[in-house]
């Protein structure tokens, strides 16, 4: 039978009222309304159908179900443009998957030739006659001085000439067998990943090549790269001396490049670069540069005091439009940076292509993927609501840092004095550009007319300690290395008189409150807001409660990236964070040195690839881990930033002399603390390692007097194995002090795990600051007979780490914990299959 259907007053098609079919006008209004208010409620259903005639006649469960519908149909097609983009980028990235396939194939004929030509010179080789054919395969791995050639011809011929031929070696290198490749240690690609990396293997310098896909147009892509001091953090400055258009359409550019010095016991590289950028017959955009030395007939830079001249050698990008938008690069960096020139201990840095992969070809390829991320969604999370602005901050608290550092003369900066005991270097600045935008005001609140900045630095060599750990545990745990004296004096330098120049440690710390910024899309990089609570000098500073911000750059904090240094910087700013607010940055930057020694051999990716797949968790030292960090060395280097006034440049060089000693000793408390120890990753918490076992020995005595059965499983005997046995107990074990406000002493390493925090940490965290009300008010009723009974049993619940995360537990037992003359010692915890929530 047929339904019957009718057509109402308003013009709607009703069938029986199953459904409506609704007019071209009212979906126009329901469309619009929908724009509104894609959910609405019942009431702001009947709202909409009383304020619009045109829906009068349809029953609000009817609009109920079109805007259920309407919703549907809008999931449906974000589904599809979702799936259409993951399909387009599947589709590039196996395109180039399929190159790669290919690059990889000719290298392998191109090594098995090599091979055979080998073994045909090894045969050959007689002691009265030397075969050279295959000389240069002999040589391959291993750096031959540079040739003698004559002077190039640099007149506007003979740079087209070098440019092309720079074009011609670019080309082999970024899609050709002209260096032999090996994938970059932990790097997998994929379609989220940021691209295919490898490193060179036996090549004169050292270089880096990646290849990806970013969601920008080609043009705007070249024009992000060549701005490099924008991106590459390293970069103090790239002048563009000439330019020459040539026939073809392209252009030639003669540049000079300076770079910092990564730390103070390294010089300044700086490089005299031709560009060349030019479209091939495919369309694809390149960009490519190397150095120009040796040449006459044009012009030249001449050596610059205070920097050692680098070369780079053919590098670039390829630019290669991708169907349905955006771009494929493929990027190279190639360089020979001198590494005769820096102490021995220093040479990893610049003779380690991992490490110009993270720093140069790796960074540019996150600029390209972060900016491809803003303009793909306005408002993106990443970066808050002023990308630009924010990665404009970022950029200027680094090369702030960078200029403390290097202590350019151009910049103004002349040697106050070094100590030969810790090698802490004072520098002074009284430049009108450095001091530009200061506006520092001082206690009798009229601002000073005689400012300077002094800043005080030094290096240190730090052993078999992880720097990702290490800044993290100096970005989490201020107190154990800052004072808030000195704190307040960074915020505001004030005069002599009442309040005198910080001097030793005040030791009382309010609170910190961290608001975080910006994050960069894979998380390298953290920008955010640190509020100190109640950091002054004076007592009315005190009573007044002033609060103080710092500006935060935190990098590098993932234990699993190879090569990669880490850096906190921070800088006092005002409540208003203006775009141009004047910085002056002080920090840390911790750079390894020897997780990347035999990093371009194909046996040891194949090592550092597969120890890089374990996930670690929170301060945890795996023992596949070491085989990246084992006995591996760090170079931390520190330098801060004092404004004062002039008159007062003796009292502040002693102070920020004594600040930074004072800071030394505490970073290498903490990495003393924080690295792996020879007993199997255990420290000694409470001072030696005899104490620690002989606690071990009395919380496993108490567990099997009060509850009658072991707590360890302990393969062998003596104390060292219990130790063993607890600190690698699979439930978390924390001890902690007998007093009113019970405070942890001790705890295994999924204790720390739990709470997030480290042996040297712990003891500034309380018992009851880690758990919730009912878990406090549980164990208020429990704590009597634990000291009655000598243990209880604590019903499951949630617990807060040091960070703030809530940690869910499925039981708790406690119990008290007494030596050998049957004095209670501490209290015991042991959390039962704890997990994040």
């Amino acid at each position: 039978m047929m339904a019957m259907t009718c057509k109402d007053g308003k013009g709607a098609i009703t069938d029986n009222g199953k459904y409506v079919r609704y007019t071209p006008e009212q979906v126009e209004a329901l469309e619009r309304l929908y724009h509104e208010c894609p959910k609405p409620t019942s009431l702001r259903r009947q709202q909409l159908i009383r304020e619009c005639p045109i829906l009068s006649n349809i029953e609000p469960k009817q609009i109920k179900v079109w805007f259920q519908n309407r919703r549907c149909r809008e999931k449906q097609r974000k589904e599809a443009s979702r799936l259409q983009s993951v399909n387009r980028k599947l589709s590039a990235m196996n395109k180039l998957l399929m190159e790669e396939n290919d690059r990889l194939q000719k290298q392998v004929s191109h090594l098995v030739y090599e091979n055979g030509c080998f073994r045909q010179h090894s045969q050959n080789t007689t002691p009265a006659t030397k075969d050279t054919s295959c000389e240069s395969v002999v040589t391959s791995g291993q750096r031959q001085s540079t040739p003698q050639h004559p002077p190039r011809d640099a007149s506007p011929a003979g740079l087209l000439s070098i440019a092309e031929e720079t074009l011609t070696e670019f080309l082999s290198k970024a899609t050709g067998t002209a260096v032999e490749w090996v994938q970059m240690p932990g790097m997998k690609p994929g379609p989220d990943s940021i691209g295919i990396v490898a490193i060179s293997h036996g090549c004169t310098g050292v270089a880096a090549r990646a290849c990806g896909l970013v969601g920008l147009e080609p043009t705007r892509v070249a024009e992000i790269l060549k701005d490099r001091s924008s991106w590459y953090r390293d970069c103090r400055a790239v002048d563009v001396l000439d330019v020459l258009p040539t026939a073809n359409g392209g252009t030639i550019e003669l540049l000079y490049m300076q770079l910092y010095a990564p730390t103070t016991l390294a010089t300044a590289r700086d490089f005299w670069l031709l560009r060349y950028t030019s479209v091939t017959e495919d369309g694809s955009l390149v960009v490519c540069e190397r150095s120009l030395s040796n040449t006459q007939n044009g012009p030249s830079i001449p050596s610059v005091p205070n920097f050692v001249r680098a070369e780079m050698l053919p590098s670039g990008y390829l630019i290669r439009p991708c169907e349905g938008g955006g771009s494929i690069i493929h990027i190279v960096d190639h360089m020979n940076l001198e590494a005769w020139s820096v102490p021995e201990v220093l040479c990893p840095l610049y003779d380690s292509p991992t490490v110009l992969a993270q720093k140069t070809t790796m960074m540019a390829l996150r600029q390209l993927r972060q900016i491809a991320q803003e303009v793909s969604q306005a408002s993106t999370p990443n970066w808050g609501r002023r990308p630009a602005a924010l990665r404009a901050l970022s950029q200027r608290l680094s090369r702030g840092f960078n200029e403390a550092v290097n202590g350019f003369t151009d910049e103004g900066w002349s040697l106050l004095g070094t100590d030969g005991i810790d090698d802490v270097t004072i520098l002074v600045n009284s430049s009108t550009e450095k001091l530009m935008g200061l506006n520092l005001s001082f206690s009798n609140g009229y601002p000073s007319v005689n400012t300077s900045v002094l800043c005080a630095k030094a290096s240190m060599l730090l052993q078999n300690v992880p720097p990702a750990l290490l800044l993290r545990f100096l970005r989490e745990h201020r107190s154990e290395w800052a004072d808030n004296n000195v704190d307040a004096y960074l915020a505001a330098p004030i005069k002599l008189g009442p309040c005198s120049l910080p001097g030793t440690r005040a030791g009382n710390f309010g609170g910190q409150v961290s608001l975080p910024l910006a994050h960069t899309i894979e998380h390298e990089e953290l920008l955010e807001v640190i509020k100190l609570e109640g950091v002054g000098l004076c007592l009315e500073d005190a009573l007044m409660g002033r609060d103080m911000l710092l500006l935060q750059l935190c990098s590098g904090t993932d234990e699993k990236a190879v090569g990669m240094c880490s850096e906190l910087i921070f800088a006092p700013v005002d409540a208003s964070l203006a775009d141009e607010a004047p910085l002056l940055p002080s920090g840390f930057r911790i750079i390894p040195l020897d997780s990347c020694k035999g990093d371009s051999s194909p046996n040891r990716t194949l090592d550092l690839a597969s120890a890089l797949e374990v996930q670690g968790s929170g301060n945890k030292l795996s023992g596949e881990r070491d085989v990246i960090i084992g006995g591996a060395r760090s170079m931390v280097t520190i330098a801060f930033q004092f404004a004062f006034e002039s008159h007062m440049q003796e009292s502040v060089s002693a102070m920020a002399h004594q600040y930074v000693r004072s800071i030394i000793s505490s970073v290498q408390r903490v990495a003393s603390a924080l690295s792996p120890s020879p007993n199997g990753g255990i420290h000694a918490p409470l001072g030696n390692l005899f104490e620690a076992h002989t606690l071990a020995r009395w919380i496993s005595n108490s567990y099997r007097c009060y509850l009658g059965v072991e707590l360890l499983k302990v393969v062998g005997e003596g104390s060292d194995s219990i130790l063993k046995s607890m600190w690698h107990h699979s439930d978390a074990i924390l001890c902690c002090s007998m007093k009113a406000m019970p405070v942890f002493t001790f705890a295994n390493q999924a204790g720390l795990d739990m709470l997030e925090t480290t042996l040297v940490a712990l003891q500034d965290i309380s018992l009851e600051k880690i758990l919730d009300e009912n878990g406090r008010k549980g164990l208020c009723s429990e704590f009597p007979q634990i000291i009655q009974q000598g243990f209880a049993c604590l019903q499951g619940g949630i617990c807060v780490s040091s960070m703030g995360k809530p940690v869910s537990y499925e039981r708790a037992v406690a119990w008290k914990v007494v030596n050998e003359e049957d004095h209670a010692h501490c209290i015991c915890f042991m959390f039962i299959n704890w997990s994040f929530v």
